[in-house]
Formats: structure tokens, sequence, C-alpha cells
């Protein structure tokens, strides 16, 4: 059986000195991706046809990763309009072509924005770890945890959900962790 491509977008860092904007993703995810048994294909966020790019790419889903806080919250950090519009493209797609989608951390919170939902700026869950907590019995993936690493300054509150999610996980402090979409197919 071949191995899934899964498109993993990519955070912006602006490099000053070179007078760069550059796409770069964690290694980390190439590694778990491949133990997973994963082709992971980096994706750039600067293309004018981004539809045609994942299309045209044969990926049987896509990861939409952390880091840029999303460019329409009061004072982002780091914001990448490039990169916020790209992913709403993949959204879209992915809605449409019932592609499979995983958000984490900046991701999540594109999909829910991208859904109708809204993020509240957060206090302490920047550059820190916190313990998740499952809110469901119907995905066994979801286990509590001790420590989950955490690095966002903006978060999903129950009430900022929207409609088309479903609570999987949530932090002590009662902001939302995990979510599945109650349609869109699943891994």
């Amino acid at each position: 059986m071949p191995k899934l491509r899964i498109g993993l977008t990519q955070r912006v860092e602006v490099v000053e000195s070179y007078g760069e904007r550059r796409d770069c993703l964690d290694q980390e995810w190439t590694r778990l991706l491949e133990e997973m048994g994963f082709i992971p294909v980096p994706l750039p966020n600067s293309t004018n046809d981004p539809i045609g790019l994942v299309s045209e790419s044969s990926l049987d889903g896509f990861i939409l990763t952390g880091g840029n806080d999303l460019s329409h919250l009061e004072n982002p950090s780091n914001a990448a309009p490039e990169r916020d519009r790209f992913e709403k493209e993949i959204l879209s797609f992915c809605a449409q072509e019932k592609v499979p989608v995983l958000g984490v951390c900046r991701g999540l919170q594109m999909m829910v924005t991208q859904s109708g939902g809204t993020l509240d700026r957060i206090e302490g869950h920047i550059a820190t770890r916190h313990t998740i907590h499952s809110n469901t019995d119907d995905q066994g993936w979801i286990p509590d945890r001790d420590e989950v690493n955490s690095f966002h300054g903006w978060g999903i509150r129950p009430q900022g959900l929207g409609n088309d999610f479903i609570t999987l996980a949530t932090c002590q402090d009662g902001t939302v962790e995990a979510v599945r979409h109650k349609i869109v197919p699943q891994w």
C-alpha cells in the first residue's frame, strides 16, 4: 500500500539581516510523520495559485501547523497575511474535496475562525506546559495528558467554538485544546 502524502503548512519567519520572509518548519514534523508511515510535503505560503498547487500535488491530507498569529487579530505577533490566505484556500479546497485536515495550535485557530468561531486573548499559555483533559468518549485517541507544550496568546473559549466542531479536549482553564469537525472526514 502506498504511503499517504501529507501537506504541511509552514510558519513565516522574518530574517531582517537578509531582508527575507522565510517559510520554515520544525524538523520534528518530518521525523514524526515518517515514523507514522506518512510522506511529509512542506508547502510554500507565497504561491500565486494555492488551489492549483494543492490539487496538482496529489496530497492525501493536510496539517496546518503552529506559529504566527492570525493577521486579523488585534496586535498580532509575527503576522503572516500570505500564510492566512494560503491556509484559507487549503481549507476551502479540503471542504469541497472532502480531504482530511489536522490543525495544530495556530492551525486549529485558523480552522475555527474560518468556520465563524472566535478567538480570545488568554493568559498563561505562552512558553509553558499544561494539562489537557478529554471531553468525549467518541475519540479514544485523545488521552488525558499530564503535560503538553503551549506557545499561544490567543485561545478558543467554548462559546467561541462555533457550530461546526465538537470539543475533544480542554485545558484546566476551560479553553478548547482539541476539536473534531462534525462532518468533514478524519484520518
